[in-house]
């Protein structure tokens, strides 16, 4: 006969096996990305060209990588996968020589002959000594090229590399929640301009954060506090972040959702501000919590926010779909 605590503990070893089993289902990683369930991995078509550095650093704004094929099992299903969706005959892929000439290696230094490495007849050939970069032809085939040509690529991120901010609903672990404003929120301190600071926060499915109470000021600028920002390099000006609102077009200042700043709910200025006029159209927030325009071109701090959206199931909804 069994005893109470004898089934306890099977209970529990087999509530433990079947969430382990349940975790295996959660393959969501992001809305533009497709998951591969033969290769246990998640990708991206990027549909606009760009060069093989801007590629590798547009992977890696996504919480992903360049992908380069690991087996010809991985490349095969990749490629059929992208014959089936896109027409580019070719796409740059996360191998390059640009260490050591002629020494090609992955993104992460792996040598290319332990990975994928179906070069192309008379490939890699460095023709006229400037192909430092690797593309994947449609055909399976590898070539070296320009590092400066602009092709389309593929981002990878891999199953097992995966973790979760259940809090933010959303893969990015530097996201932090604020429970009375129902939003996350992240202090960038890698300094960029206002338009790469949009695109840094759109890459992480967030946007440059717009203040609408003065509760969520008085967080930002807590946030801001806390941030780690001595010792930063690449500034061009301090004592300020920038925050999603402008007047680019000269039409008045309005958030980058185009609502008018005066219906945001916080539109207080500091003192004498706004004062650059036509040279100033960018919005940002001083340390203190008061608004201020500036050059839209300078590199400084920035704040992303993240919108929950449907957080009762929006995990259910997304991240636990069952793959078929």
């Amino acid at each position: 006969m069994i005893g109470t605590k004898c089934v306890s503990i099977l209970f529990l070893v087999l509530l433990t096996f079947l969430e382990a089993n349940a975790q295996l289902s959660k393959r969501f990683f992001r809305k533009d990305y497709t998951y591969l369930i033969t290769t246990e991995a998640f990708y991206k078509i990027h549909t606009v060209h760009r060069t093989w550095a801007e590629a590798k650093q547009r992977c890696e704004m996504e919480g992903a990588s360049l992908f380069y094929a690991e087996t010809d099992d991985e490349a095969n299903d990749v490629i059929s996968w992208w014959n089936q969706t896109q027409p580019f005959y070719w796409v740059y892929v996360g191998i390059s020589d640009l260490l050591a000439q002629e020494v090609y290696e992955t993104i992460d230094g792996r040598p290319v002959l332990d990975v994928y490495s179906n070069w192309g007849p008379g490939e890699p050939n460095n023709a006229g000594g400037v192909e430092d970069c690797v593309i994947l032809r449609r055909d399976g085939t590898l070539n070296d090229d320009r590092c400066d040509k602009k092709y389309p690529f593929i981002c990878k991120k891999s199953l097992n590399t995966l973790q979760w901010n259940n809090e933010c609903d959303m893969p990015n672990q530097d996201y932090v929640y604020n429970d009375a404003l129902g939003r996350c929120y992240k202090f960038h301190t890698d300094p960029k301009n206002w338009t790469e600071a949009i695109t840094y926060c759109s890459a992480e499915q967030s946007y440059l954060a717009i203040i609408n109470s003065q509760v969520e000021d008085d967080y930002l600028v807590k946030l801001t506090e806390d941030a780690k920002k001595d010792g930063v390099s690449g500034l061009s000006l301090i004592g300020a972040v920038y925050l999603g609102f402008h007047n680019v077009d000269g039409t008045g200042w309005k958030t980058i959702k185009g609502t008018p700043l005066e219906d945001t709910g916080y539109p207080k200025w500091g003192n004498q501000q706004p004062d650059g006029g036509t040279n100033e159209t960018c919005g940002s927030m001083f340390y203190t919590g008061q608004l201020n325009d500036v050059s839209c071109h300078h590199k400084m701090f920035y704040i992303c926010e993240h919108d929950i959206k449907n957080l009762s199931g929006a995990i259910d909804e997304r991240f636990n779909q069952l793959i078929e």
